[in-house]
């Protein structure tokens, strides 16, 4: 699985295209506005803040697949995550993160990996490493200053290798 090969279009127009930030891991985030862990935007800035300079590239995918809870159109998403949350990390446009229409990132690491690893609500957390590969994968209720995010982001800044 080469998930470098990825791109999505960006909120703002454009195209996020990860092999654009593949010298470092890349944090692939699904996220919604109005949802219980929307404060999850804090954790994700956080971490943009403190490791964007050592290589960690953070992206927020708007998705309202789950419950209705991304209505907003782009404009009505990117004020929200600057005004609440100082979101300063690359969105993508509204996707789909599950099937039938999941975006192709997704289906690659369900095809790779089976159902377990698709996104069960918002806020589910890819690691893509510098090798195109998969480094870690976290549910929605793991906050992304834990513990083992942390871990796993160092991990793959200092060059080691993606977890199987």
């Amino acid at each position: 699985m080469h998930l470098h090969d990825h791109e999505f279009p960006a909120i703002n127009g454009g195209t996020i295209r990860l092999r654009d930030h593949a010298d470092g891991p890349i944090l692939v985030v699904n996220t919604a506005s109005e949802c219980g862990t929307t404060p999850q935007y804090a954790g994700l800035q956080a971490l943009h803040e403190q490791y964007a300079d050592q290589g960690l590239t953070v992206i927020g995918v708007p998705s309202n697949d789950f419950g209705e809870q991304e209505p907003g159109d782009e404009e009505e998403i990117r004020a929200f995550c600057r005004r609440e949350y100082g979101v300063s990390f690359p969105l993508t446009a509204k996707q789909h993160v599950i099937p039938p229409d999941e975006h192709p990132f997704y289906r690659d690491i369900a095809s790779e990996l089976g159902d377990v690893a698709r996104p069960q609500w918002n806020f589910h957390k890819y690691l893509v490493g510098t090798d195109g590969d998969l480094a870690g994968l976290w549910d929605s209720q793991t906050e992304p200053r834990s513990a083992d995010v942390i871990e796993t982001i160092e991990t793959a800044l200092a060059g080691g290798e993606a977890a199987e």
